[in-house]
């Protein structure tokens, strides 16, 4: 890549947001728009969306916070309070509703303090650490910028959460409960299946740290994604499918969405690191792939360079729930016992605890 490449996509947004803070259109306490509103603002991946969040985050100019968005930092000093937070208490970030039109949340009673004894909960700590991983990704998450997200010393989150494992499962169980299923199930099993795959993919697309956060060898207790396998396995019970074939199912289909989906943080973890969105690296890659596929040695392949291939991720998931789902349909209609089933560690060893990895799907 020679010197006179154009400045990447995600440093001009974040040079006209910069523009839009430091003139005050978007003043403190202000949402800026969250990584959706990038994405439909500018026409760029979620990826370019994360890292403009990011970068403006780096530069202190905007922070999150829970339950509300990243808003606007404020940049004069705080009121002569010696031990005063070094970030602005929710009352003060909350002040108006945001440019999106989404009202803030309201702050503690003036005086109290954001992050003392009586304002501090588990769940605002599960919410600002649910911010950040779908902000900057798993790995930005410690209890030391979750405490520095909420305004307190970081031993105080102790009080609350164990350590960062104990916080990351706690962080799945908010995740997931966000979509829960519907009281009543539709009346085929396709239906239901089908309802609670689409579910647990659109949790993966809102938070793309929840699927590498999923483990099915050494599952997590998720409470709520109970309701996910139970729905699943009823759905295959119903049209008389055993335990054993069941389970085996319902791991198949979550290991499908739960690995389709584990690109969605691979893409923007690598985006952070080049600067360049999917659309720009396969722009500096065109000429290779294009010399290689030339040489006649792959015929298939090259007939797709004239056509053009766009690699959409929604499509993929929903061609392949079709397949793995009428794969399903051979095996409930047909009378014999399926083959290949699984029982070692993932079907065996998984106990009542072990369908949460299962869990949602």
């Amino acid at each position: 890549m020679g010197g006179g490449q154009a400045v990447p996509r995600y440093s001009r947004i974040v040079g006209e947001l910069r523009r839009r803070i430091e003139t005050g259109e978007l003043a403190p306490g202000d949402r800026v728009p969250s990584t959706r509103e990038i994405t439909r603002q500018w026409g760029v991946a979620m990826a370019t969306a994360t890292k403009v969040l990011t970068e403006l985050r780096r530069e202190g100019l905007v922070h999150a916070v829970p339950g509300v968005g990243t808003v606007v930092t404020a940049t004069t000093a705080a009121p002569s309070t010696p031990d005063a937070a070094p970030s602005p208490a929710p009352s003060a970030r909350a002040a108006r509703p945001g440019r999106s039109g989404t009202p803030a949340r309201p702050g503690p009673p003036s005086g109290a303090p954001a992050g003392g004894p009586t304002g501090l909960t588990l769940a605002r700590i599960v919410d600002a650490a649910v911010v950040v991983a779908d902000a900057e990704g798993l790995t930005a998450v410690s209890m030391r910028r979750v405490a520095a997200e909420l305004g307190v010393a970081t031993m105080s989150l102790y009080r609350h959460v164990t350590d960062k494992d104990d916080l990351l499962v706690r962080m799945m169980d908010s995740a997931i409960a966000e979509r829960p299923l519907p009281a009543e199930p539709p009346p085929g099993w396709r239906e239901s299946m089908e309802l609670a795959a689409r579910q647990l993919w659109g949790l993966f697309r809102s938070h793309p740290w929840l699927a590498p956060a999923l483990s099915l060898t050494r599952p997590q207790l998720i409470t709520s994604a109970l309701a996910y396998s139970e729905w699943v396995l009823e759905a295959l019970h119903s049209r008389g499918l055993d335990d054993q074939s069941a389970f085996t199912a319902h791991l198949t289909l979550l290991n499908y969405i739960r690995g389709l989906a584990q690109n969605l943080e691979t893409e923007r973890e690598a985006e952070a690191q080049s600067g360049l969105d999917s659309e720009e690296w396969m722009d500096t890659q065109e000429s290779a792939f294009r010399a290689t596929l030339e040489s006649g040695r792959y015929p298939g392949l090259a007939r797709l360079t004239g056509t053009g291939y766009d690699l959409d991720l929604d499509g993929l998931f929903e061609f392949g729930l079709q397949r793995l789902l009428d794969g399903l349909a051979v095996l409930l209609d047909g009378n014999s016992p399926p083959g290949g089933r699984t029982g070692g560690t993932a079907g065996g060893a998984l106990g009542p605890a072990g369908r949460t990895s299962g869990s949602a799907g």
